[in-house]
């Protein structure tokens, strides 16, 4: 699946996940998001996965930026090196 911005432009992000949550999940998601001043829902809810994982142990990219670099994981094969790395 391929999205494109309103400009035409490709997202990096190709991938759709859509959750539904009840009331106190979403109230603690926006309290989450403002907290944080996070830019929207979507970035608070990376956020959330990318600690959610740190904290289970898995290795995760640090890179932090705009609204579209908040992805979760990097380059990570099952043996536990970085993709690229020599």
């Amino acid at each position: 699946m391929s999205e494109s911005t309103a400009k035409g432009n490709d997202l990096a992000r190709g991938e759709r996940l859509q959750i539904m949550v009840d009331s106190e999940e979403l109230a603690a998601l926006e309290d989450f998001r403002f907290n944080n001043r996070m830019p929207s829902r979507a970035a608070a809810v990376r956020e959330l996965l990318r600690r959610g994982l740190a904290a289970t142990g898995y290795r995760l990219d640090e890179k932090r930026g705009s609204s579209s670099e908040y992805g979760v994981t990097r380059g990570y094969d099952v043996n536990g090196a970085d993709e690229g790395a020599g």
